[in-house]
């Protein structure tokens, strides 16, 4: 093949030597004497024939390239033109194929493409990538290599959620042709197998960074749209670095989503990866899961490296108990907030009604980019969102009600009973309820915001969300509106079971607090003393403080151990000196013992040093712990492995979006073992899942609308629908 590329390259660069001779004129000469014409004009028959001379036969098109030289004629000799390297030429004996071989890599043919030459592309300038890259923008030498084409191809397929036959789309071949027309485009299951192989290498890399480490565990459960049930783990670690890491571990099957079977799964998890250091596991409320930790906590009972007997596995997803109680305050809801639905229902039923209503916006100067949507009766965020984007639109729909017939005629539509099919339409005191609820939604929706942070640490925030709840529960119970004051009530009910009882509560998430040098554990007294009385205050304060010292005096055994261990194998490593090691031992214990005020008073000289300023919103904690490591030398890894606790399930939760995506109906007959690699080796080569925000899928639903409704777009799909 690329013989006739040269041939065709060859052909197109330079004119071929002419085949006409004057032997050839002169057989035509003598052929034509030797002929006769009859009066008709017919040509006869030719009477004189020759056999074809060598000379008659086509040229070679490698003359083109080469020149014969006047030598010997019984071993004639050509010269490259553009080299000058010399070849036997021999037509019986050597033939044109040397010459052809050589041609293939002549440095100085223009028409050769060396497979070895890089070519030189300046590098886009990436400050913080997607996948944490950065690039200053640079020159680099970029070569051709097939296999890294594969790989790439590979995780273009899993980092985009691509369907495997992807790669066998008209238009992907048509690109990549055009892009390396070398480039071996491979089958769906070539693909496929590629992206098991760079699952299993990256696990294994995953493997190796995990060695040592101690991790905070999320995991949530999810039935996929083939009523398959998926059980996602993600480990949460800060390594020696101070950066936090999170990762998915497993993204497997289970049997159902009883208690004891997720606690098998997990264990099962565990060993696989052998990982043997654990120090919470955050789950949401469901009964089932505290059946999950007692299993847990009953299999690693004999691991050495438990913490404290695992008193402190458990960690209730803080997200979801905020879920429960404003669900709990919003069971009755008022008539305003359904006559408002109905409002954004009937504008939403059909795209004219949806285009009068833009219209009428913009004839009353409403510059509000926001998108009216309706929300799901069981999620309250979307209540809350719903209120918030539809409280700007309030003239327009009074002038809904002053000018569409339609609008009006649209709730007094009755069922066969003869009762109002549709309560509204909303009057002014309806949207005075709306914005009203709006301020009070809007409180607990900006703390799940916080407390589902996946790329920041969260413990730390913990004790002061919690005290902005209840302060403003309280404020809200005594206000004069009945409706808004018995929901509240009936929401102070339900935060006081889950953290006003001793029993519910995680104590290691006051600890994350006390670890905050902007808050330390005079942050926590001072709140407590807000909350209850002076003497369960101090109680709780104690409480707090007597398990961080629990914590830290754990850290410092096991320091002890390390560097016994060091030093034995130190002493050991020299046999030439005596060396009473017995006591070295002993003056080491008469050491920790004259000094062990002065360690155990790491813990004090932490607390008795000042608070960092808290309005100070540039302080990073992971790094404010890094520069004052070898200050805390303890007490730092202690704040290492509390700070990384996650407060929420939201890390794992994101794994479920994917899967929607990756296994939907199109793609539902992909094996959970498959769906598992995908999803895995997705998030570990995004180094972390993407956070989402519900704000930003508005603004681009708006956008799309927009588009929409350009006069370009609609005659592009005018024209798309009637040619196909």
């Amino acid at each position: 093949m690329e013989t006739t590329q040269i041939q065709n390259a060859s052909s197109t660069g330079t004119t071929p030597t002419s085949t006409t001779s004057p032997t050839s004129k002169t057989i035509a000469e003598s052929t034509n004497a030797g002929s006769t014409t009859d009066t008709k004009g017919k040509q006869p028959q030719v009477l004189i024939s020759r056999k074809r001379n060598a000379e008659d036969r086509k040229k070679s098109q490698i003359w083109d390239h080469f020149t014969k030289l006047d030598v010997d004629p019984k071993a004639p000799r050509a010269e490259c033109n553009y080299c000058g390297k010399y070849y036997a030429c021999h037509t019986i004996v050597n033939g044109t194929s040397n010459m052809w071989s050589h041609l293939k890599v002549c440095k100085k043919f223009p028409f050769v493409v060396d497979k070895k030459q890089k070519v030189l592309v300046l590098e886009p300038k990436i400050e913080n990538g997607e996948l944490g890259e950065q690039n200053v923008g640079s020159l680099k030498a970029i070569g051709y290599n097939y296999d890294e084409c594969r790989q790439t191809l590979a995780k273009m397929v899993i980092i985009d959620e691509l369907p495997f036959n992807f790669v066998e789309g008209r238009g992907f071949k048509l690109f990549a042709r055009t892009m390396q027309p070398r480039f071996d485009i491979p089958s769906r299951f070539t693909i496929m197998r590629d992206c098991l192989k760079l699952y299993v290498e990256e696990k294994d890399r995953l493997r190796i960074a995990l060695r040592g480490q101690r991790l905070c565990l999320t995991t949530d459960t999810w039935t996929s749209i083939q009523n398959i049930n998926y059980m996602c783990l993600t480990a949460h670690w800060i390594d020696d670095d101070w950066n936090l890491h999170k990762r998915i571990l497993n993204f497997c099957q289970v049997s159902n989503h009883m208690g004891e079977t997720i606690g098998q799964v997990i264990e099962n998890c565990l060993l696989e990866w052998g990982i043997d250091k654990l120090l919470t596991i955050t789950l949401d409320n469901a009964s089932s899961n505290n059946v999950t930790i007692s299993y847990l906590k009953n299999v690693m009972k004999d691991w050495p490296t438990n913490i404290l007997s695992n008193e402190h596995l458990h960690v209730r997803c803080c997200a979801h108990i905020v879920n429960l109680i404003v669900c709990d305050g919003l069971k009755e809801i008022n008539d305003s907030v359904v006559k408002i639905r109905n409002a954004i229902r009937f504008v939403r039923s059909s795209p004219s009604r949806h285009l009068a209503f833009k219209k009428c916006a913009e004839k009353l100067h409403i510059e509000c980019k926001k998108s009216l949507c309706l929300d799901v009766a069981t999620r309250w965020n979307s209540t809350y969102l719903m209120l918030e984007a539809a409280e700007k639109f309030e003239k327009v729909f009074v002038r809904l009600g002053e000018r569409e017939l339609r609008y009006m005629s649209y709730f007094l539509e009755v069922d066969s009973k003869g009762n109002k099919k549709n309560i509204g339409p909303p009057g002014l005191e309806d949207w005075e309820n709306a914005r009203t609820l709006v301020k009070f939604l809007k409180i607990f929706y900006m703390v799940t915001l916080r407390f589902s942070d996946s790329l920041h640490v969260t413990s730390n925030s913990f004790f002061n969300e919690l005290i902005y709840m209840h302060t403003n529960l309280l404020q809200l119970c005594k206000n004069k509106d009945s409706i808004l004051s018995g929901m509240t009530m009936n929401m102070m009910l339900k935060f006081e079971k889950y953290w006003g009882c001793e029993v519910n509560q995680n104590f290691l998430l006051y600890v994350a607090n006390v670890l905050d040098p902007c808050l330390k554990l005079k942050y926590v007294k001072f709140c407590f003393g807000d909350l209850y009385d002076y003497d369960k205050a101090q109680l709780l304060t104690n409480k707090v403080k007597d398990t961080l010292m629990s914590l830290y005096e754990f850290y410092l055994k096991i320091n002890e151990v390390v560097d016994n261990n060091r030093h034995k194998q130190d002493v050991s490593a020299i046999d030439d000196v005596e060396v009473d090691v017995n006591a070295l031992a002993r003056f080491k214990r008469h050491l920790q013992e004259v000094d062990s005020v002065e360690n155990k008073n790491e813990v004090e000289r932490y607390l008795i040093d000042g608070c960092e300023d808290p309005n100070d919103d540039k302080l990073d904690i992971l790094g404010w712990w890094k520069s004052t490591a070898l200050k805390y030398k303890i007490l730092s890894k202690v704040a290492q492995h509390v700070l990384a606790i996650p407060i929420s399930t939201v890390a794992s939760e994101l794994a479920f979006s994917t899967g929607g995506r990756v296994l939907d109906q199109f793609r539902s007959s992909l094996s959970p073992a498959t769906v598992q690699a995908l999803i895995c080796c997705q998030n570990w080569l995004h180094h972390g899942s993407i956070p989402t925000d519900s704000r930003s899928l508005i603004n681009d639903l708006e956008t799309y609308e927009n588009l929409e409704s350009s006069n370009f777009f609609l005659e592009t799909c005018t024209f798309y629908f009637v040619i196909y």
